[in-house]
């Protein structure tokens, strides 16, 4: 026997329908890319986001087909979004901080056929246009008559595109789950592979997104989301802000610390999110110019561990609360968030900092395991380190056109149905999740494993210290053993001995670094987290003063 409920499909068109419904007038500011605020409303997006999907159609754009993004958090970014999503075509979001080349193989891999991107953006797009293979139509997000002068085909002002057109055009009416969004993975091993997100998985994780002990808004608050657009939905901002009327800050190109905290302090925003290097160039712009935080609540940290030094900082001495969360563009990409519970009450304030360095507890609809080499479970016990495995409906089954699959069937899970999401973590009997590394980064000295990340969290809070990674390096006794990397503070010299000093008493006394190298800058891959390849390939012939005393 079936249930008699009315066939309402989850499609996304619809979450942009309800906010000019029910929030007409809230506001979606933008820091435009020449500069100026710009200030529009979830009604008018609606309206322009479908003069959009008329554009497209008129482009030939229809259901399937893909149209890519290569821009900035803006407002108009949003309407593209939705126009795209709301015919049925897939937006799929490159990512400016790759290669030329690399964003043009992602482009050609997915098919896209349009393009629309950001004046920022002009001499990549111009530099890797004689390699794309299916884009017809390139769009320009700028004013009306405002096209620069170029040598791409067919390009046209955004603008211009969209004006005159009529905001009539049918969205939504196809199956829930038609696919919605396209997402690559950053590649660090292989070329990159393509999520694609179906309007049922992204409006399931919105949904699990929106919740109190999730990201908790309501159509109070007004949102900063800093995390880019081309970062898996922005982690959902995108949608979870209209589904709840929340009024949108949209930073554009400049994420410096004084440019975000011009917008959170003039919007009076109460939740922004973003990874911590963002937070680390925010802090120390708060501490050189004595400024104080009067309306933000929350800050969501994500892509890479939260610093012990950046929670402290930011509960400690700004009044902000800290959510620490995980996931990866698999995942759509929320996994855990780090929120207290009433069993944690109790706990005295040092004892909640330490376990809010833990990424959290997964919410409904993600299951989560930690299994051994031989692919058996693990005792959650807070303890023993083991692969995460992942599942759930918001959740990677397969990759765009069948990239990764490791089975018979075609897909990328084991024969149960779990993804193996590359880390090594722990699992606590209360399901507080603690990443210690990737699988691909942790250092096996001696048969035993030490978390890099951990090493680093502690050490980015020493004197001077403003960035730090660790590696493992060749020892021909204990096989690896952790180089520390530093990144000096500006105008700061950190003295090798006084940084490992610092780490005493705060991690086991075998893990400590067996050196301490210094670099101008440490470098980061495309999502803003530490780029561990580049470093071990610099550090490849590294000799370790233990290791020549060994040999």
């Amino acid at each position: 026997m079936l249930g008699l409920m009315q066939d309402w499909s989850m499609t996304l068109d619809k979450v942009l329908d309800h906010a000019a419904m029910n929030h007409a007038r809230r506001e979606i500011v933008s820091r435009s890319i020449e500069g100026p605020i710009v200030r529009t409303t979830y009604g008018d997006l609606r309206t322009r986001a479908k003069q959009v999907s008329h554009a497209l159609v008129h482009c030939g754009v229809g259901i399937g087909d893909r149209v890519a993004t290569l821009a900035w958090n803006t407002a108009r970014h949003m309407e593209v979004w939705f126009g795209a999503m709301g015919i049925g075509a897939v937006l799929h979001t490159l990512n400016p901080r790759l290669m030329p080349e690399q964003i043009a193989w992602i482009a050609n891999h997915a098919g896209d056929e349009v393009l629309c991107f950001d004046l920022t953006f002009l001499p990549i797009v111009e530099k890797m246009a004689p390699l794309l293979e299916t884009v017809k139509h390139y769009v320009v997000f700028a004013d009306r008559g405002a096209a620069p002068k170029s040598t791409l085909p067919n390009l046209v002002a955004y603008e211009d595109w969209i004006a005159d057109r009529p905001a009539i055009v049918t969205w939504g009416q196809f199956d829930e789950n038609t696919a919605a969004g396209l997402c690559y993975t950053s590649g660090t091993t292989g070329n990159p592979k393509g999520v694609l997100y179906s309007h049922r998985s992204n409006m399931i994780h919105a949904f699990v997104a929106s919740g109190g002990d999730a990201f908790g808004l309501t159509s109070r608050d007004t949102v900063l989301p800093i995390v880019p657009m081309f970062h898996a939905n922005a982690w959902a901002l995108t949608f979870v802000c209209p589904m709840v009327g929340a009024k949108m800050v949209m930073p554009g190109a400049k994420l410096d610390g004084q440019s975000v905290y011009e917008l959170l302090e003039s919007e009076k925003v109460t939740l922004s999110a973003a990874v911590p290097t963002v937070w680390l160039m925010l802090n120390q712009y708060l501490r050189d110019t004595k400024s104080k935080l009067t309306t933000l609540k929350k800050v969501i940290i994500g892509g890479s561990a939260v610093p012990e030094a950046i929670l402290r900082a930011f509960e400690e001495d700004f009044g902000v609360e800290v959510v620490h969360a995980w996931g990866m563009t698999e995942m759509s990409p929320m996994g855990t968030l780090c929120t207290m519970g009433p069993e944690e009450d109790g706990l005295d304030h040092e004892s909640r900092i330490k376990l809010k360095l833990k990424q959290g507890r997964t919410p409904f609809t993600v299951e989560m395991k930690i299994v051994d080499d031989a692919g058996k479970d693990l005792p959650r016990d807070g303890k023993t380190f083991g692969r995460l495995l992942v599942r759930g409906p918001s959740i990677t089954k397969v990759y765009f056109k069948g990239d990764g699959a490791r089975n018979a069937n075609g897909t990328a899970l084991d024969e149960d149905g779990w993804f193996d999401t590359g880390d090594v973590a722990t699992i606590d009997a209360k399901g507080f999740m603690n990443i210690t590394d990737r699988a691909k980064d942790v250092i096996k000295s001696g048969g035993e494993w030490i978390s890099s990340i951990e090493i680093e969290n502690i050490a980015v809070g020493a004197p001077g210290v403003a960035n730090a990674a660790v590696i493992g390096v060749y020892h021909p006794k204990w096989d690896e053993r952790p180089l520390l990397i530093i990144q000096p503070k500006p105008g700061e010299t950190p003295d090798k001995a006084a940084i490992l000093a610092f780490l005493d008493g705060k991690i086991a006394k075998w893990w400590t670094p067996d050196d301490v190298a210094f670099v101008e800058a440490i470098p980061l891959g495309a999502t803003g987290k530490i780029n561990k390849l580049a470093l071990r390939e610099t550090f490849k012939d590294y000799r370790l003063p233990s290791a020549q005393a060994a040999e």
